[in-house]
């Protein structure tokens, strides 16, 4: 008939297909409603088993781990079929409407037999990966570097040396080397030579272990030392001494390594730290250094090498590189002065380079005569070889500036044996004792503090890294000798630091010592009742005290530094604290703290309170009994800063510096309208905190050093410059912020924002799962744009970057010039390396 058009479909095809939609092997629109509810069901168990691994995951990266590749795989999927499965769950209402006959057919067949189609091939899938999802191992320690390169100074007269020492390891029936030699003349600089040469030459070592094991003996910190370098110290941080000792053997049995070891005193047993003793079999090597000749012995070395001072041209060599041209051309006289001066070192290489650095900067013939008269004179009162290079190297402390710089030097020998000194702790120290003024920068910091640690390190009387210094063993004694035996009163010290006391002991001179040092021993009770008139300083820092009694505090009058830190266990302190009236120091972080006590706050003159990582709550009545207080350290205590204790801090007119934690986005912006409170802020934890966005203002944290956001929520964390009652600043930037770290993000795809802390050195960022880029190209040219010159290379300072648990992250940076200072990398799975692969840095890429 006209306007109809006639389809031949085959009958038997129609009923074919009709037979299999309904009662096929598929059975698609009759089983959809139970397929769905089993989808249902299943995807829930996916997702939580999805919530279950990835929490067990954390855990182990917590402790140092990365996830296996296989796990990364499971989670990645399971996350991306979640997501499938929810849009397949989004048609069920419109699919489920449209079955008629008990479920059997439908009014769509064809649509409904491929929604059901879909349903049931999801399911299969859903399963499958269930089945796959169950896992024995999740993660596995990251790949240690083979070698850890040091900084090494320009040595004369070591070459044959390390050639020599080199030979004997090498040789295959070598297992251990014993480097032998008087405290100075190098043992440590060969043994530098010897790490740094490894990594340079072909040698079929797995890993190079150093460890410093000093004369406080303590097999943990040795242990600690090599797990740290196997990356499982986070792992086995609390167990027992035996089985970090059988983790280590059970490593170090698989391997081929070299162990180092810096400083022996006296034998070590190597099962008590459980390193497997070297074979020709395995090729295991230990080399180690020690004074003595008895312990190479001791340590069954099977070859020894003696370090004897430099010859006399060596160290005439040696000495005029380190005084410098322009002092020995003044005069011929200084030139003839400089040898003989050099000849006073006795060849100790640590000697001619202090003397060397001491004399550098004087040009008068007068000055040259007064130093070799006075080493003269030295080395007539103590004929020894070892009393005789302590004289020596006493000329050059005795050249110090002034009376304070030589007392903050001696300040340094109250810490154990090769203890690494943080700089700002030391300076503060300093301060509290009077040693300098109180002045600080915009940032907290004290100029004439980090003025004098730099000419004590440019005097070669300290040794310093980025952010700690220490000091040599030799000239630590020389320290301690000055300050027991000195007349004067200021200089009185007893130092009993790291050498494994369990009680006070008895022949401490309490009422003649000016400064006492019971650090890092394994004190647990203290029982005396001292009389010290005289004592400023008391460190019993790092010991196991779980209380004080009161009377212990009763006879201190001039005390005015007590470090009682790291001692976990105690929880409080008696109320006859309050009779350490000239007390400005005080530091209790690492303790079980809870509470300010009555006594506590009766310390009227305390200038410096330390409570971090305590389990502080409140700080109700700081501001009226601590008036005075310029310190004040909350970060990481129990203690979030909230409306009231913002109005308590604000009491404290003196603040300079404030660490602390904030839970409340809106706290957060009522701290950065309080200018007087808001510009001591160093070090800020931002944790717990549920917003849409976060706002950080530049000016007002203008001192910030460090800073971490964790386990928080926040879509978008923006930047502000404007400052109330001032003009916005032209370029503004987080000029002090060093470190920052995030952990525990949702939200952001990018953190653009980064930009503005152009001085970064340390960036974490962990488990953030929708972050896709740190600089987004967009963003980051708006900035740069609006903020130049500063914001033009990303990164320009960052040393250290982690990046992990972050399954989306694509790239860092598109700018080709990102990053140029950075040292080390551990990165995720899709992130490009290309731009890692510089070969004018070092950088150690852990997959």
């Amino acid at each position: 008939m006209g306007g109809c058009v006639s389809v031949d479909i085959p009958c038997d095809q129609v009923v074919s297909q009709t037979y299999r939609c309904l009662f096929g092997d598929g059975n698609h629109i009759h089983m959809m409603k139970p397929n769905l509810e089993a989808l249902d069901t299943a995807t829930r168990e996916l997702r939580e088993r999805r919530v279950d691994l990835s929490r067990r995951v954390s855990l182990e990266e917590d402790k140092g781990l990365e996830r296996l590749a296989k796990v990364e795989g499971w989670l990645s999927r399971a996350e991306s079929i979640d997501s499938e499965v929810s849009d397949l769950l989004r048609e069920e209402p419109t699919e489920t409407k449209r079955l008629c006959l008990f479920g059997y057919c439908s009014k769509n067949c064809i649509s409904s037999c491929k929604y059901g189609k879909k349903v049931s091939k999801k399911l299969e899938e859903v399963k499958e990966l269930l089945s796959k999802g169950v896992f024995e191992e999740l993660a596995e320690k990251r790949p240690a570097s083979k070698v850890v390169k040091k900084d090494i100074q320009t040595t004369i007269g070591l070459d044959s040396m390390v050639g020599k020492a080199w030979d004997s390891i090498m040789k295959p029936e070598g297992r251990t080397l014993g480097i032998y030699g008087m405290g100075g003349v190098g043992k440590t600089t060969l043994l530098t030579h010897i790490n740094n040469k490894l990594d340079k030459e072909v040698n079929g070592f797995d890993v190079v272990i150093w460890v410093v094991v000093s004369k406080d003996l303590q097999y943990k910190v040795i242990q600690d030392q090599i797990l740290r370098r196997l990356r499982a110290d986070q792992e086995l941080e609390k167990e027992t001494e035996e089985k970090k000792a059988s983790f280590i053997d059970n490593i170090l049995r698989r391997k081929k390594f070299i162990l180092l070891l810096d400083d022996l005193w006296s034998a070590v047993d190597l099962n008590k730290i459980g390193v497997p003793r070297p074979t020709q079999e395995n090729g295991s090597k230990i080399v180690f250094t020690t004074r003595s000749k008895k312990v190479c012995r001791d340590m069954e070395a099977d070859d020894e090498l003696k370090m004897d001072c430099l010859s006399t041209n060596e160290a005439w060599e040696l000495f005029q590189n380190v005084v410098g041209e322009a002092p020995l051309k003044k005069d011929p006289e200084i030139l003839t002065l400089a040898e003989k001066i050099s000849k006073k070192c006795h060849g100790l290489p640590l000697a001619l380079n202090v003397i060397g650095k001491a004399m550098s900067c004087k040009e008068d013939v007068h000055e040259w005569r007064h130093a070799n008269d006075v080493l003269k004179s030295s080395s007539r009162e103590f004929p020894g070889m070892e009393e005789n290079i302590l004289s020596v190297l006493k000329f050059s402390y005795d050249g110090l500036e002034d009376e304070k710089v030589k007392s903050c030097f001696l300040y340094c020998s109250l810490f154990p044996e090769d203890y690494e000194i943080k700089k700002e702790e030391l300076i503060e120290y300093w301060i509290n004792e009077g040693f300098i003024n109180g002045k600080r920068d915009e940032d907290g910091s004290n100029n004439k503090g980090h003025v004098i640690i730099g000419s004590l390190v440019r005097a070669h009387l300290l040794m310093e890294s980025e952010t700690t210094v220490k000091m040599h063993d030799v000239l630590r004694e020389m320290a301690l000798w000055i300050g027991s035996t000195s007349g004067k009163e200021e200089e009185k010290q007893c130092v009993k630091s790291g050498v494994k006391l369990s009680c006070i002991p008895d022949d401490i001179n309490w009422s003649v010592s000016r400064r006492i040092s019971l650090m890092s021993n394994q004190i647990e009770k203290i029982s005396c009742c001292p009389k010290c008139p005289n004592l400023s300083t008391l460190f019993l820092r790092d010991n196991d005290l779980k209380g004080i009694p009161g009377k212990f505090f009763q006879f201190m009058p001039s005390l005015i530094v007590l470090d009682l830190s790291r001692n976990r266990s105690l929880r409080d302190l008696p109320e006859e604290i309050c009779s350490l009236t000239s007390l400005k120091y005080l530091n209790l972080s690492y303790t079980r703290i809870s509470s300010l006590s009555v006594g506590l706050k009766g310390l009227s003159k305390l200038i410096s309170l330390d409570l971090e990582f305590t389990k502080l709550i409140s700080i109700d009545g700081i501001g009226t009994s601590l008036p005075n207080l310029q310190v004040l350290k909350l970060y990481r205590s129990r203690q979030y800063i909230d409306a009231r204790s913002i109005e308590e801090l604000q009491l404290l007119k003196h603040l300079k510096i404030l660490t602390g934690n904030v839970t409340d986005a809106s706290i957060l912006e009522s701290i950065q309208g309080v200018e007087g409170l808001v510009r001591c802020v160093q070090r800020l934890r931002i944790i717990n905190i549920s917003a849409k966005d976060l706002t950080l203002n530049m000016v007002a944290l203008g001192g910030l050093r460090e800073l971490e956001i964790i386990n928080s929520k926040i879509s978008e964390i923006k930047i502000d410059w404007k400052c109330k009652g001032k003009e916005d600043l032209p370029s503004p930037y987080f000029k002090h912020l060093f470190s920052i770290v995030i952990q525990d993000l949702e939200g952001p795809k990018e953190l653009s924002w980064l930009l503005f802390a152009p001085n970064l050195k340390h960036l974490e960022v962990i488990r953030s799962p929708s972050l896709e880029e740190i600089i987004n190209k967009e963003k980051g040219m708006n900035i740069s744009n609006v903020h130049p010159p500063d914001m033009t290379v990303p990164f320009p300072k960052l040393e250290s970057l982690t990046l992990r648990g972050l399954p989306e992250l694509e790239r860092i940076s598109s700018s080709p010039q990102a990053l140029p200072s950075l040292k080390d990398i551990a990165h995720c799975p899709k992130l490009s390396l290309e731009s890692f692969q510089d070969t004018n840095r070092y950088v150690e890429i852990e997959e």
